[in-house]
C-alpha cells in the first residue's frame, strides 16, 4: 500500500496526475454527420462507388434493406443492391435524410435517421418512399464507416401492407 502511495505522491510532483482520456464525442458525431452527407450526395448523384465508400469493405458486413433477399451479407452483394436499384429507376430521384441522432462510445458508434427519397421509372412514373434507417458504425484506421445497416418500412398490422411514406 506504501508503494502505491509513494507513486501516487511522486506522479502528482511531476505533474502526471491520472486524466480521463478527451472526450470526442462531439468530434466523432460531426464526423459521422458527415459521412451521412457524403452518403446523401452520393444516393442523389447514383455513384454506387461513392455510396459504397461509405461502408465497411468487408464481406462480414450485413445490411438488413426493404428489398428482399432477408439480408445482404458483404459489401459486394450489397453493392449489387445499389446498382439494382438505379437500374429499375433510371430517371430522376431525389433524397433526403432527417431526425439523425447519434450516439458514439471510442471505435463504435449507432444512429438512426428517417430517409425519403423520390425514384423516377423508364416510364417517368414517380415513386416515393420513407424509411427507417439504423446504422452501426465502426472507426476503421481514423474514419467512421457503416458497418451495419438496417432499413425498415412500417406496416400497417391490419391490412399489412406497408406505408411507403409514413410521416
Amino acid at each position: 500500500m506504501r508503494r502505491i502511495l509513494l507513486l501516487a505522491v511522486v506522479l502528482a510532483s511531476a505533474g502526471c496526475s491520472p486524466t480521463a482520456p478527451p472526450d470526442t464525442t462531439a468530434k466523432d458525431q460531426a464526423d459521422i454527420k458527415a459521412l451521412e452527407n457524403r452518403f446523401v450526395a452520393a444516393f442523389k448523384a447514383k455513384d454506387v462507388n461513392a455510396i459504397m465508400a461509405c461502408y465497411m469493405s468487408d464481406p462480414a458486413m450485413i445490411v438488413f434493406d426493404v428489398s428482399p433477399p432477408r439480408q445482404y451479407t458483404g459489401s459486394e452483394a450489397y453493392k449489387k443492391d445499389w446498382q439494382d436499384l438505379f437500374a429499375a429507376f433510371p430517371g430522376p430521384l431525389d433524397g433526403t435524410l432527417s431526425d439523425l441522432d447519434i450516439a458514439t462510445g471510442g471505435d463504435i458508434a449507432y444512429g438512426h435517421s428517417i430517409q425519403h427519397a423520390s425514384f423516377t421509372d423508364k416510364d417517368g412514373k414517380k415513386f416515393e418512399l420513407t424509411v427507417r434507417v439504423t446504422d452501426g458504425y465502426k472507426r476503421v484506421n481514423g474514419q467512421w464507416l457503416i458497418a451495419h445497416e438496417h432499413v425498415s418500412i412500417p406496416v400497417d398490422l391490419a391490412t399489412l401492407k406497408p406505408d411507403p411514406v409514413s410521416k
